[in-house]
């Protein structure tokens, strides 16, 4: 029964009239990759963060800023193909029991391709605090952005992101 839902899951673009991707490639061939790849991590070591800060209003977006971890290394130098982002994983937050809001861009028209919503219980989230995505593909090349909003102005959150190539 399990490997028929995954089959048609797997063929379901194909009754709905798909027959390429975003970038070209035939769906089957994408899904397969999206299904079945190597995730990288970033920021990539264990003494390294991202810390993302909501804007200055309560409940208002921040202004557009490129993701980079407190090395200054930034998502956007890891694009060097088609990247897809996984999940994202929150770890902490400065302020418990508020919503964040977090989108991600990339390119100059700001193109957004995730949107997260999540409450932090406690200032330190579970690993299990984890939204995967099926977002858009970012290509390579582009420069990354984030923009953060929470119920309490200039709260943090620390992340990691997991992503893959297409």
């Amino acid at each position: 029964m399990m490997r028929r839902l995954i089959l048609l899951l797997l063929l379901l673009p194909f009754c709905m009239g798909a027959t390429t991707h975003i970038n070209g490639d035939p769906d089957i061939s994408f899904l397969k990759t999206d299904a079945a790849h190597l995730n990288y991590i970033f920021p990539e070591d264990s003494d390294e963060t991202v810390t993302l800060t909501a804007g200055g209003t309560n409940n208002v977006f921040g202004a557009w800023a490129e993701i980079a971890d407190d090395q200054a290394v930034t998502l956007s130098s890891k694009a060097t193909s088609v990247l897809h982002i996984s999940s994202i994983i929150i770890e902490s937050a400065s302020v418990k029991d508020k919503v964040y809001v977090l989108e991600v861009s990339y390119g100059s028209a700001k193109t957004t391709v995730v949107r997260v919503r999540g409450i932090s219980a406690t200032t330190l989230i579970s690993h299990t605090g984890q939204d995967r995505m099926r977002n858009l593909e970012i290509p390579s090349g582009e420069t990354i952005y984030y923009r953060l909003k929470c119920e309490t102005a200039e709260a943090t959150i620390t992340v990691h992101f997991r992503y893959h190539y297409h």
